[in-house]
């Protein structure tokens, strides 16, 4: 559940940028956020990679 908890806390991480883009109108915090969505969509992916390694290892086993 490792992998969950960082997962909860990247996308955690990413509130005060939210709050400021669409409450506030902050177009850096835009900026920010974008870059912040780019970097769940790396580790999302890094996410998906494990698990089809951890189905292939199981499956060889």
């Amino acid at each position: 559940m490792e992998r969950y908890q960082e997962l909860v806390a990247l996308v955690e991480s990413f509130q005060k940028d939210f709050e400021k883009f669409y409450e506030k109108g902050n177009k850096t915090a835009g900026i920010r956020l974008r870059k912040n969505m780019q970097e769940l969509r790396k580790f999302a992916q890094d996410i998906r990679q494990e698990v089809q390694d951890l189905k292939s290892e199981r499956n060889d086993g």
